[in-house]
């Protein structure tokens, strides 16, 4: 399958209760550089969460929008790409068809799937629901990020290409596994062994199975220690 991408980028800025983030991004048209850190031009705030050789590219279906508009309907002038922040956009990729470890061409370059988003609290402010974050990740419509294992040339002119798929663990499922279900160490060992999963969750399932609990995720929703 082919997906032709809208792609954006942007700049750190300053939001409103003083947070600085750079989910604030504008349309690219035309050929664009992707370097194993990123899009050029598009910039990362909170490297906690976001950011790194594992979550260079951000990815969030089209589609998912509508739900959104129909869930929050004060929100539907918002409810469109880029506003959750994403480098990309398609129609016809979701959580449900894209996989943990999957390798897409694009343009000359490469990318792999390595990790669901982690919703964060920034998505409460731009919103301005106090609660999004939370909403977000209980729905499953997160979207996911890439490392790029090819540097190149790209661009919304060329399609995201599936050319290997490396584990049979969706980013549904992991997603599911993450922030879904009880404490269940078969399911942790099955996330971790997915070909590609970022080094963030290996270490996060890791410490699970290592302390035998499920952390907390109050400081990545709402930013509470």
């Amino acid at each position: 399958m082919r997906y032709l991408p809208t792609v954006f980028i942007g700049n750190i800025t300053t939001i409103s209760n003083g947070f600085t983030s750079a989910i604030t991004k504008k349309l690219v048209d035309g050929n664009i550089q992707l370097t194993s850190i990123g899009l050029i031009g598009d910039e990362q705030a909170e490297k906690a969460f976001h950011g790194g050789p594992d979550r260079v590219l951000c990815h969030y279906p089209q589609e998912h929008y509508l739900y959104w508009s129909e869930q929050f309907p004060e929100l539907a002038d918002f409810c469109n790409a880029p506003a959750f922040g994403e480098n990309i956009s398609t129609v016809g990729m979701t959580e449900e068809n894209v996989f943990i470890g999957d390798i897409y061409q694009w343009g000359n370059t490469f990318i792999q799937v390595t990790q669901p988003r982690s919703p964060c609290y920034k998505l409460n402010t731009v919103t301005d629901v106090s609660n999004f974050s939370q909403i977000m990740q209980d729905s499953g419509y997160c979207g996911w990020l890439y490392r790029v294992i090819g540097t190149g040339e790209t661009g919304s002119h060329h399609p995201l290409v599936l050319v290997s798929r490396n584990s049979d663990v969706s980013v549904k499922e992991a997603i599911s596994i993450a922030f879904h279900m009880p404490f269940d160490e078969e399911l942790y060992r099955r996330l971790l062994s997915a070909a590609g999963l970022s080094a963030s969750w290996s270490k996060t399932m890791q410490l699970r199975l290592q302390n035998q609990t499920i952390e907390s995720f109050d400081r990545r929703l709402f930013k509470k220690a």
